[in-house]
């Protein structure tokens, strides 16, 4: 589905980022893994081949990010796609949450994928290519989570983003479509974290985090990975500001 597109994909070294520059790779496209933690980025896009390289990207800072657009091109010679895919999870309610913990959420989650999509968009209109933009929200943007203020309204926030650009685009008449997944709780190392750090035992933590999602299980990277390389492909080419979820029916839970 993705020949000859090139992604740059934030967040790409592990996760759903990792997993989804190697379903990118598996249809036929090159990949651009951006991502702090650059030797794992580099380890990971050398097991993808040669259609598959990495750079250092914070994506805090909109520099990094034009630099990554620049390598991506300088490699691949194009974009066609971007996967804002690297955030944070971090608790606490509005009365509680430490404001550092908020600053940085709203950071990375927010500034960060305004910046991708501030960097990319230009590249991705250049190359004159059916484009798309895949934001990553969550189902706490469809349904906040009253101890999860600041990633609650981080994603709330990247969607309203997704659809401000995607009617952007629109109205431009360039060929770029903009669309939201929405995971559930999917086992990364982030929710490995979230186990580790729940108070009780592992078995009582992956009940708990279960029940969230009405089909009792959590989901895995591969399941988002392919709803992003479906938004990206021809088979979506009428669907722009849409929300897919990804969350095992999470955010309509009763």
């Amino acid at each position: 589905m993705m020949d000859g597109k090139v992604a740059l994909i934030s967040g790409g070294a592990e996760g759903i980022g990792g997993t989804a520059g190697r379903r990118f790779v598996e249809e036929g496209g090159s990949v651009m893994l951006g991502d702090i933690q650059l030797e794992k980025a580099q380890a990971h896009a050398a097991s993808l081949g040669d259609r598959a390289a990495a750079i250092e990207l914070d994506v805090r800072n909109l520099d990094q990010w034009h630099a990554a657009v620049k390598a991506t091109q300088d490699r691949f010679g194009k974009i066609t796609t971007l996967f804002n895919i690297a955030g944070i999870s971090e608790p606490g309610a509005v009365d509680d949450v430490d404001l550092d913990s908020w600053s940085r959420t709203i950071d990375i989650n927010l500034n960060g994928t305004f910046y991708g999509c501030r960097a990319a968009l230009p590249a991705i209109v250049d190359s004159d290519e059916d484009g798309s933009i895949v934001n990553v929200g969550s189902m706490l943007a469809m349904r906040p989570g009253s101890g999860m203020a600041a990633y609650s309204a981080s994603k709330g926030a990247v969607t309203a983003l997704s659809k401000s650009l995607a009617l952007h685009c629109a109205a431009q008449g360039n060929k770029v479509r903009v669309n939201t997944v929405h995971p559930g709780a999917i086992d990364t190392p982030m929710y490995q974290r979230y186990l580790a750090a729940f108070p009780g035992t592992h078995e009582e933590a992956v009940v708990a985090f279960n029940s969230n999602h009405p089909i009792n299980r959590v989901g895995q990277a591969e399941e988002v990975a392919n709803a992003m390389i479906w938004l990206s492909s021809a088979g979506a080419s009428f669907t722009t500001a849409n929300d897919v979820t990804v969350d095992g029916g999470g955010s309509y839970r009763e």
